[in-house]
C-alpha cells in the first residue's frame, strides 16, 4: 500500500464516513461505499495522488458511488416518505440520525450540496469542483436544500 494513500485514509478517513452517513440512507451502506470508494482510489493512487487535489478527486467518487448505489436501491421501491424530525429535538443519537435522514431525503443535487458543506466543511468553490458544477449552482441547491431541512426540522427551543 502507498504511503501516501494510507496517509491520506488516515486523514480524509472520518470525514468520507461522515459524509457517506449523510448521503446513504442504511450506515452500513455507507460504510461499504466508502470501503469501495478507497479500494478503487487505491488502485488509481499513481493518478490520483498525482493530481492536483486527491480530496476532490475522492470526495467526487463518494458523491457519484453514493448516488449509483442510491439509484440501484430506489429502482423498483416506492420513493421513501418525507421525513419529519419530532418537536423538541436536540443533538442525541436519535435526533442526529433523523437529521441525517432528512438529508438523504433531499433531492440529489440539494443532498450532495448541503452534505458537502455541513459534514464535511467544503467551500462552495470546492463542492463545485467535486460535483462539476458551478459554485452558484451550489450555492442555490445548499439554500434550497437548508430551506427544505428548515422546515423539515424544527429549530432548538
Amino acid at each position: 500500500m502507498s504511503q501516501g494513500f494510507e496517509e491520506f485514509v488516515v486523514r480524509r478517513g472520518p470525514a468520507l464516513q461522515r459524509l457517506a452517513r449523510g448521503l446513504v440512507p442504511d450506515p452500513a451502506d455507507a460504510a461499504d461505499v466508502v470501503e469501495e470508494v478507497l479500494a478503487r482510489a487505491l488502485l488509481g493512487w499513481r493518478r490520483i495522488g498525482d493530481g492536483a487535489d486527491p480530496v476532490v478527486q475522492v470526495d467526487r467518487m463518494l458523491v457519484r458511488e453514493s448516488a449509483a448505489r442510491r439509484r440501484r436501491m430506489v429502482r423498483g421501491r416506492r420513493p421513501p416518505a418525507a421525513v419529519t424530525v419530532p418537536p423538541g429535538a436536540g443533538n442525541g443519537p436519535d435526533d442526529r440520525d433523523a437529521l441525517f435522514a432528512a438529508v438523504r431525503a433531499l433531492p440529489p443535487a440539494q443532498r450532495a450540496a448541503v452534505a458537502l458543506r455541513h459534514l464535511d466543511g467544503l467551500s462552495d468553490e470546492r463542492i463545485a469542483a467535486v460535483l462539476g458544477t458551478t459554485p452558484a449552482a451550489v450555492r442555490a441547491d445548499a439554500d434550497r436544500g437548508l430551506a427544505a431541512l428548515r422546515a423539515r426540522v424544527p429549530s432548538p427551543s
